[in-house]
């Protein structure tokens, strides 16, 4: 029995040896690597010796502050305003440049909101790098609530013993197997300001009244427009899997709920939903980790413009990186990208964790 198992044990080894090699030298290696050099000046080319740095390039990416500029006031004490009617402020620079103020030295403005004679001004030492945070965030907030709920609804539609399901099935599915970054310039096609499919069939069903919109090269449209083509994009992938959680679930409960007469909403929260809690699970973990990968389509689409509206941190990590040649910037946005992916997967499975 004992040389049987270790027979066996040899053989499992020799099969899974090719993956774990694969895997050490593609994911495990790599990752140790990037966070070594996040802790670095490391730069592709340079004459310069590589020096240990400490968390330098954390501080310098994390760094933000909230600044407050009281309105300008004349002689009399009544506050300065301009030709609107608004209240005049001094120059940001007064604070980032004064010597008192060394803490907001080079930072720079993200943004400020004004309540009363105040304005309160948002500033940061990369504030590039906030605003890829900040688009990230958004666009898993808006992608994996409302991919998973429409996978759900395709799902529960496509699960029927109905001729030609299988059509369906095949046409849901079809942008999955289409490459993204076809996929994306197809979109950009359809998102053009020019003579775009969008703007077309919006004035079309219009009568004429709709104004073309140029969808990703307006700051104000530009997410939205990639959040939209990357939601119909991936849909058909966790429709399946929601799919597969459907059939597992056994058709004597259904026939139970059926005999107690309850409605399809209660058949659906009281037998399918609990039945589904693993895929749920499943699902949301994976559409998660996929939204914050997101990259091609913004390098596709828009290279994270206009003014910055699209940036993400996957592809400010690749440009500086390889844009740049700044290996422990880009390094950096890594290792934090990773512990955001953690924190947030472990804190989803705790919420759907069997209680």
């Amino acid at each position: 029995m004992r040389s049987s198992l270790t027979s066996a044990n040899r053989a499992g080894w020799a099969f899974a040896l090719p993956g774990i090699v694969l895997i050490l030298a593609f994911i495990i290696t790599p990752f140790f690597l990037g966070v070594g050099f996040s802790l670095t000046n490391q730069r592709l080319i340079s004459p310069n010796a590589t020096r240990f740095v400490g968390l330098e390039n954390y501080r310098e990416m994390l760094n933000i502050a909230v600044v407050d500029l009281q309105a300008k006031t004349d002689s009399a004490g009544k506050t300065v305003t301009d030709a609107d009617g608004q209240a005049e402020f001094p120059r940001l620079r007064s604070i980032t440049r004064n010597p008192d103020t060394p803490q907001y030295h080079g930072m720079q403005e993200w943004f400020r909101w004004v309540s009363g004679d105040t304005a309160h001004v948002v500033i940061a030492s990369d504030v590039v790098f906030w605003k890829a945070l900040l688009n990230t965030c958004i666009f898993v907030l808006m992608v994996a609530p409302i991919q998973a709920a429409i996978a759900l609804g395709l799902a529960l539609l496509i699960n029927q013993k109905l001729r030609g399901i299988t059509i369906f099935r095949t046409i849901y599915f079809m942008p999955v197997v289409v490459s993204i970054v076809v996929v994306s310039l197809l979109w950009r096609f359809i998102y053009s300001g020019q003579n775009g499919l969008l703007n077309n069939m919006l004035s079309f069903l219009s009568f004429g009244h709709f104004q073309p919109v140029d969808w990703l090269g307006n700051p104000h449209t530009a997410l939205g427009a990639i959040i939209t083509m990357s939601i119909w994009q991936a849909v058909g992938f966790h429709m399946v899997i929601w799919l597969s959680g459907l059939q597992t679930i056994p058709p004597t409960l259904y026939e139970a709920a059926a005999i107690e007469g309850s409605s399809k909403w209660q058949t659906f929260r009281y037998v399918t939903w609990p039945a589904l809690r693993h895929t749920a699970v499943l699902v949301l973990i994976v559409i998660t980790m996929q939204a914050f990968a997101i990259f091609a389509q913004i390098d596709v689409m828009t290279k994270g413009g206009p003014l910055d509206s699209t940036q993400t941190l996957v592809f400010q990590a690749v440009q500086r990186g390889y844009g740049m040649q700044n290996i422990a910037g880009g390094s950096a946005i890594s290792v934090i990208l990773f512990l955001i992916v953690l924190v947030i997967s472990m804190i989803q499975r705790w919420l759907t964790r069997e209680r």
